[in-house]
């Protein structure tokens, strides 16, 4: 059983690469399952569409997680309420459309339990992630509620992502970090046997300030004069992981760091 999962999708750029490269990646990687952080996939690098999702979805996408820019594309709102493989944190405030957790059927029939969860710290305001993590680990348990866990967690500090990792140790099969767009370089399976890497980096054009188009972004530090953020447009670079999981136990027997195409130019 194999995971793909895939960093935040940046603008044009981004969701470009993924739609081009997505399924010969799933044949030639022999992946079951796919999970992209689509929050920042619309043309303005903020928020994301129907339309968007549905392009996903059609090129191998098997489950959309989100984070704070969850609503910037106003028209999401009663789309997230009818597409249940499109998630919002589940720890925004009650009551929030959509949800935040879900259970589905990979391509084996393997059932694949994805939670998107948020940051406290430097992110909008959102319930307390520690007391919404004990209290979704008290309800939900790997191979009972289903086959493998899937956690994106959507936060700004590298330290909440550890603790939020140590803490699913042994309870899930993936925690992965996404928000800061930079791939970090610190996969490894946990002691317990989760794979974990604090942040999956982003799809996106890495000549660029996260994202966004490097010369506007610059101006903007210097309080020079700028306009509104707009996203890099050359090729982009898709960043994430992929694990491969025991079947047996849900956990993971390893995690390699993906990085396919644009200026970063791994090998894969």
């Amino acid at each position: 059983m194999k995971i793909l999962f895939l960093g935040d999708v940046v603008g044009v750029s981004g969701r470009t690469m993924v739609f081009k490269s997505l399924l010969p990646i799933i044949k030639n990687k022999q992946i079951n399952f796919v999970v992209v952080n689509g929050e920042n996939s619309a043309d303005s690098g903020v928020g994301l569409t129907e339309e968007i999702c549905k392009d996903f979805f059609n090129c191998g996408v098997d489950v959309i997680t989100t984070g704070n820019h969850v609503w910037d594309q106003k028209e999401i709102m009663p789309y997230i309420e009818k597409e249940n493989k499109l998630l919002r944190p589940k720890n925004l405030h009650e009551p929030s459309p959509g949800k935040g957790f879900q259970v589905f059927s990979a391509k084996n029939g393997m059932k694949v339990g994805v939670l998107n969860l948020m940051g406290n710290v430097f992110m909008k305001k959102c319930e307390d992630v520690f007391e919404a993590t004990e209290k979704f680990l008290k309800n939900n348990k790997l191979k009972e509620d289903y086959d493998f866990l899937i956690v994106d967690f959507h936060g700004e500090i590298t330290s909440e992502k550890n603790a939020i990792g140590h803490i699913f140790d042994g309870k899930a099969t993936l925690v992965v970090g996404t928000h800061t767009h930079i791939p970090t370089n610190d996969a490894r399976v946990l002691k317990g046997g989760t794979a974990y890497q604090t942040d999956a980096g982003m799809c996106g054009d890495y000549d660029s300030v996260i994202g966004m188009n490097k010369d506007n972004s610059i101006n903007r530090f210097l309080k020079k004069k700028s306009i509104k953020h707009y996203p890099a447009t050359e090729q982009a670079s898709l960043c994430g992981v992929i694990v491969d999981c025991d079947i047996e136990t849900g956990l993971a027997k390893n995690i390699e760091n993906f990085i396919y195409g644009g200026d970063l130019k791994n090998s894969n």
